[in-house]
């Protein structure tokens, strides 16, 4: 089947936060895109699972307001059934397994995603292991060794999934040349490195995995 040891955590590649017309543009995010499509194509090619993780807002969630501070609360994006919640090209899930926020998903339902190379993971706050309650027991399920953390923004979401995943005792790559911030949100590289997190270069990539 997969490389069960190895799992590829792809964070909210999507046109609202990659795209200069998106509601939420993060600056300078597109030049990371030749990196995400290499990531897509290494992971096709060693048969290796992916998590791919997605904002899905209603109009009443509690990240959104029309009076953003940009720290925690943001304008409206990602918003359900709109094409600013799809995922760019490079990072375009190839049959996907859709796990939605907001039902609660059996053992059995959970077991079963095992079969699935891509895996879409829907959230509506920042933090995945909050955003949707499957998370955690989809990881459990999956029990990967190693994980590979690639996406945006290195600052909210990618850290919120990035520490979520180290204090399981996973041992969490963040691919440092496939990640980008928000400004005015400070970075957590410090966080990350007294969890143990390493950080790496994509060209590097296949000496870790």
């Amino acid at each position: 089947m997969f490389k069960k040891e190895l799992l590829f955590w792809n964070v909210d590649t999507q046109f609202d936060f990659m795209n200069a017309a998106g509601k939420l543009y993060v600056p300078g995010s597109e030049k990371i895109l030749p990196v995400l499509e290499h990531l897509t194509l290494l992971a096709k090619e060693h048969n290796i699972q992916v998590v791919n993780t997605a904002d899905h807002h209603f109009p009443d969630a509690k990240e959104l307001s029309d009076s953003p501070d940009f720290i925690n609360t943001f304008p409206p994006h990602c918003m359900s059934d709109t094409p600013g919640a799809n995922y760019m090209d490079e990072t375009q899930p190839e049959e996907p397994q859709v796990i939605q926020w907001d039902k609660i998903y059996s053992n059995e339902e959970i077991e079963d995603l095992r079969s699935y190379r891509n895996l879409v993971v829907l959230k509506d706050v920042f933090d995945v292991f909050e955003g949707n309650p499957n998370t955690q027991k989809l990881v459990k399920t999956l029990a990967p060794q190693k994980v590979f953390v690639y996406g945006v923004t290195t600052n909210v979401c990618v850290d919120c999934a990035v520490c979520g995943l180290a204090r399981q005792n996973i041992q969490v790559f963040v691919i440092e040349d496939a990640i980008k911030e928000l400004p005015n949100i400070p970075l957590p590289f410090d966080k990350w490195d007294g969890l143990g997190v390493k950080r790496i270069k994509y060209a590097d990539i296949i000496n870790y995995m």
